[in-house]
């Protein structure tokens, strides 16, 4: 394993990300459901959610090579869950998580530990570290191993990367895939992976402000009091920590992607810059380096703009985006900042003088015209590949024209008879 440092890093907002759900009654703390997972398992191991068993059971092939990274869920309403809907848009687009077979996310069911590990491993991009097979064929020394691999074989590299990466406790003996994912074993998980277990260890006598402090097992007291401390987590309004507080698919992809949204996209699927054109089933971005790329869109590419979702007549040149894509085309476009409304302009006067730029076009041009008896000129800018009608065509001063364009640029002049 050579990414140790980097899982980490990415790790440590990872799990903030999963501690930080305190603080707000609703909080938002999210699953990124393994999407190789066939279902959501209770700790008997029995199916919660056995209605759907025949819909989930594929899942385990929704993000294989090859597939389609869907972005339509059809139990996501925008409206219902707006407070989630972006940031489950989002990891989606990037292939962290995908819905079931049938079309769903289920954002309300709760995350097991296993699909939460996935999740993180998939958000840190090491799934295809997971997925090599010197991983995948691991041997672990976990008692439930063997039980482990049994049900869930397609998971057992991203257990040995997390447990290569010390995501597991060095007195863990069972792997508890299928316990939930909860705000004390998200705390802990946190105060680890930031190398803070030995300062935790200094403060297990620590009081902890909240009512349910007594529920915190005495060996987590300073895990949970160094999350604190660095402001990874709080109560909630009622002076509660809730610490087997189950976590949500919903509340987990939210948290995910705060944080994700916090550190640079590195991604090679992700292309960031502003929109020159939109046309012919392709967009043009021009990148910070002021370089060009053109990409084709794909048919359900999704689209977000003012926070909402949106088709893509409604993209603007000018607007700056993130777009991500998946098999050289575009699935996902994020407007970031909407270019602003052009302000139109037409005036009408007569040529008082313009000027050349160095490859002998009009750079600048001025009118003269009456305003109550009192003559003004104004001069314009001119746009580069301005257009010229009327007459012969031939601008010359003491022409009336009408000039048109948009924020004070001249893009084209109509000379008057």
């Amino acid at each position: 394993m050579t990414q140790k440092s980097t899982l980490l890093k990415k790790t440590a907002a990872a799990t903030l990300a999963l501690t930080m759900l305190a603080g707000t009654g609703t909080a938002v703390m999210a699953s990124a459901h393994s999407n190789n997972d066939k279902k959501h398992y209770s700790d008997n191991g029995k199916s919660k959610n056995d209605k759907n068993d025949k819909n989930d059971k594929n899942d385990k092939n929704n993000n294989k090579s090859g597939a389609k990274i869907n972005l339509e869920f059809g139990d996501l309403s925008e409206k219902e869950w707006k407070w989630a809907y972006q940031h489950i848009i989002r990891l989606a687009s990037q292939g962290v998580f995908s819905g079931y077979e049938d079309g769903s996310f289920k954002p309300r069911n709760n995350i097991s530990r296993i699909e939460a590990i996935v999740a993180a491993v998939r958000f840190l991009g090491l799934q295809s570290e997971a997925e090599k097979p010197e991983n995948m064929n691991a041997k672990l020394n976990f008692k439930d191993f063997d039980q482990f691999k049994k049900k869930s074989a397609w998971a057992v590299g991203y257990v040995t990367v997390a447990l290569e990466n010390d995501l597991f406790s060095e007195s863990a003996t069972t792997i508890d895939a299928n316990k939930p994912a909860d705000r004390l074993w998200a705390s802990i998980l946190l105060v680890k992976a930031m190398k803070l277990e030995a300062l935790a260890k200094t403060k297990m006598d620590a009081e902890l402000p909240f009512r349910d402090a007594d529920k915190i097992p005495a060996g987590s007291v300073g895990y949970v009091a160094v999350a604190v401390e660095k402001g990874w987590v709080s109560g909630y309004t009622d002076k509660t920590f809730q610490p087997n507080k189950p976590i949500t698919r919903a509340e987990l992809a939210s948290i995910l992607d705060i944080v994700d949204q916090q550190q640079p996209d590195t991604s090679a699927q992700a292309i960031t810059g502003t929109i020159q054109a939109v046309a012919n089933g392709s967009i043009t971005i021009k990148k910070p380096d002021n370089t060009t790329v053109t990409v084709a869109l794909d048919s359900n590419v999704f689209i977000f703009r003012k926070d909402v979702k949106s088709p893509v007549s409604a993209l603007v040149a000018g607007d700056e985006a993130l777009v991500r894509t998946y098999q050289n085309k575009v699935v996902f476009i994020e407007v970031t900042k909407p270019a602003e409304a052009a302000v139109q302009l037409v005036d009408t006067g007569k040529v008082g003088s313009f000027t050349l730029n160095a490859q002998g076009k009009i750079a600048t041009i001025s009118l003269t015209k009456e305003v109550n008896g009192t003559s003004q000129t104004i001069v314009y800018n001119v746009d580069g590949n301005v257009a010229i009608t009327g007459s012969s065509g031939v601008l010359a001063p003491n022409l009336n024209v009408i000039v048109k364009g948009e924020n004070n640029v001249v893009k084209t002049i109509q000379i008057l008879l």
